[in-house]
């Protein structure tokens, strides 16, 4: 990233926010609790993934660890990565890719899941989770802007590569955003500045407010083809009946999920799978969730995100290689 990006992306709403595309990508927030309707800190991530489809399941506690709830990818049926969760000490978890912490020369990669089961079983507090870091073996195979929350309302992104992390902590009155690129990245730009603008454009008033709440997240951002360059929200321009894909807008094809995470001694996960403009969030918590999140589908799969892929898939058409996504169908449904 760019000395200048880097200045803006830390100096944008000063009072408020410190601040071909890949599949692996997210756009996420770190909300503090003076900033919400609850006084509860939340955590946010729109999942963009290779994998589209998902499940939420809980893992037992045993003697050493903690029980938890995760967002899974389908076929995990093993629960072995973990992509966005809490455990029952109100610690939360998940991350966004960051493509601009290292060179593309790592030899060992793709460890993100894995490391957030990890701190899902142990941590309680931000502070645990940067000491489990401290503890990995390197190189640790990720190249991630980790978001962490924990029941005491504090938070913060570790920008985490093989070899060590920087941290930017949340402030009870601030809010953070992450997409594909990190703050202290070092190699070039990153990727996901289109979103990362929309996103902290619309959070903007609700900072103001102190108005946040977890739907405002996963059933309005995460619905939202608000283009801040443009200033316009493309769904809202009726004569316009199709766009390209290019992954500008908040939602894309590759969006698998959105979840948002309220914090405290008992903590709600509110849950879309599959893409959210066809879906509205259901509660998620520690000893209840709702049968259609788990996976009971043959292949680990479950019933809605496996439903709202095949009703996603009715919005998009291939096009001289490029993905379309049917607007007018869209504003129809």
């Amino acid at each position: 990233m760019t000395a200048k990006f880097r200045r803006a992306a830390l100096l944008a709403l000063p009072a408020l926010i410190a601040a071909a595309v890949p599949v692996g990508a997210c756009t996420s927030a770190l909300i503090g609790g003076e900033l919400t309707r609850s006084g509860r800190a939340l955590l946010w991530k729109h999942r963009d993934s290779g994998f589209e489809q998902n499940f939420i399941e809980q893992v037992e506690a045993t003697d050493s660890t903690a029980a938890y709830v995760a967002l899974f990818n389908g076929g995990d049926s093993l629960l072995r990565e973990a992509w966005c969760g809490f455990n029952e000490h109100g610690f939360a978890v998940m991350n966004t890719a960051s493509y601009n912490l290292a060179p593309d020369t790592a030899r060992l990669r793709d460890r993100e899941g894995l490391v957030m089961s990890e701190a899902l079983r142990r941590c309680r507090s931000v502070g645990d989770f940067g000491r489990m870091l401290d503890s990995l073996p390197r190189p640790m195979g990720v190249q991630a802007n980790f978001g962490v929350v924990d029941s005491n309302g504090a938070g913060a992104y570790f920008e985490t590569s093989d070899t060590g992390y920087v941290r930017f902590d949340l402030r009870a009155d601030s809010l953070l955003v992450r997409t594909n690129f990190s703050v202290a990245g070092c190699c070039g730009d990153g990727l996901g500045l289109a979103r990362y603008e929309a996103a902290t454009a619309l959070m903007a008033p609700h900072a103001a407010n102190r108005s946040f709440g977890p739907q405002l997240l996963t059933d309005t951002l995460s619905r939202s083809f608000f283009d801040a360059r443009r200033g316009i929200d493309i769904l809202q321009q009726t004569a316009v009946s199709e766009v390209v894909d290019r992954g500008d807008y908040i939602p894309r094809r590759s969006t698998s999920a959105s979840i948002a995470i309220e914090v405290g001694p008992e903590p709600v996960m509110w849950v879309i799978l599959g893409y959210p403009p066809l879906s509205t969030a259901r509660a998620v918590r520690l000893n209840d969730i709702d049968p259609e999140l788990r996976p009971t589908l043959p292949g680990a799969r479950s019933p809605l995100s496996d439903r709202n892929v095949r009703r996603r898939n009715e919005l998009f058409t291939k096009r001289k290689g490029q993905w379309m996504v049917n607007l007018q169908k869209l504003r129809n449904q």
